[in-house]
């Protein structure tokens, strides 16, 4: 018997962020033939609804409020748990984001409900759906199912494919009224420091640098590389702590987890930490001095050599052949 599950489309600077699509299709998976109810919270999104449709959704509830504008735990939690008792949901669906990890365990906590975190995949066994995700900073994997209650799960982005856009699929979309009260805290502004750059949680490819980027000049010829193969640029704690570049761009255990399809690490020797935020990217590609770094353990493909040489070259190289396709 098919479930009714429900899914939180996050939206981002007005657009939705592609977890929201690969959400979907986890809820699709959860569902079993059942229907899919993605949920859009925030100002003025009514226009977002059609492409939830177009990648799965049966139906689309848009619930707008002023205070909703930018995103506190108390409003959306409150609009969430409006809709969830509206709905009665058997599956809930959220990404693995910053929001997803603020707000689903409050939520879950209020439903009395078991939370499985950021899985990377998910099958079906008989009439359960296993769900499987990292343990012990990424050294491990356990897998997950829950036989009772409501099946409420966070997906790690860029690790379920979402199910293939079909613009002549139609859904209803309505306005779901929600009453937001008593906020602890109200977001008044937002300051963001100035990006144009792919957004590193979803991004398909990121270059990284480490400390053998020596300098803050050092990410040029990472950023060069980067604008070439539309990347995103990311970089170990260890720069970060050297004030090479932003903590915004940290990747590891106590910064960004990614999963892209290829990584490439720029004079990053490897340490444990910060294998935890890229471990399990698709393809590793490892430039580094030294033969003996720990980051050639994991990964598919090493260049020993100076990456102030290697990464020109590399550069130049994706230019040639980028410019043939």
């Amino acid at each position: 018997m098919g479930k009714k599950v429900l899914v939180l489309a996050e939206v981002r600077d007005g657009e939705l962020r592609n977890v929201s699509y690969e959400a979907i299709r986890a809820a699709k998976e959860i569902a079993s033939d059942g229907e899919i109810v993605a949920a859009i919270v925030g100002a003025g999104v009514q226009s977002l609804a059609e492409p939830l449709i177009h990648y799965g959704a049966d139906r689309v509830l848009v619930a707008e409020d002023e205070k909703l504008k930018n995103y506190t735990s108390d409003g959306y939690f409150q609009a969430l748990l409006q809709i969830v008792d509206a709905e009665k949901p058997e599956g809930i669906v959220f990404g693995h984001t910053a929001l997803g990890k603020d707000l689903s365990p409050r939520l879950a906590a209020r439903l009395q409900a078991g939370l499985v975190s950021d899985i990377t995949s998910l099958e079906k066994v008989g009439e359960n759906v296993v769900f499987t995700r990292p343990i012990y900073s990424g050294k491990a994997f356990e897998k997950k199912t829950i036989t009772d209650g409501i099946v409420f799960v966070t997906v790690r982005p860029n690790n379920i494919q979402p199910l293939e856009k079909d613009e002549n699929r139609s859904g209803e979309v309505t306005s779901f009224s929600v009453e937001i009260k008593d906020l602890r805290t109200i977001v008044k502004e937002v300051v963001r420091k100035a990006s144009t750059g792919v957004d590193l949680s979803e991004a398909k490819i990121i270059v990284s640098g480490g400390r053998g980027v020596k300098s803050a000049d050092g990410f040029k010829p990472l950023q060069e590389l980067a604008d070439v193969l539309g990347a995103a640029v990311g970089a170990s704690r260890g720069a970060c702590d050297a004030n090479y570049c932003d903590y915004s761009l940290q990747i590891g255990q106590t910064g960004k987890v990614v999963t892209p399809d290829l990584y490439i690490a720029c004079g990053i020797s490897g340490a444990i930490q910060h294998l935890a935020g890229m471990s399990n990217s698709k393809v590793i590609v490892a430039i580094n001095k030294d033969p003996e770094a720990s980051i050639f353990q994991v990964a598919d493909y090493g260049i020993v050599g100076d990456l102030f040489e290697v990464v020109p070259l590399l550069t130049e190289e994706f230019k040639k052949v980028l410019v043939k396709s």
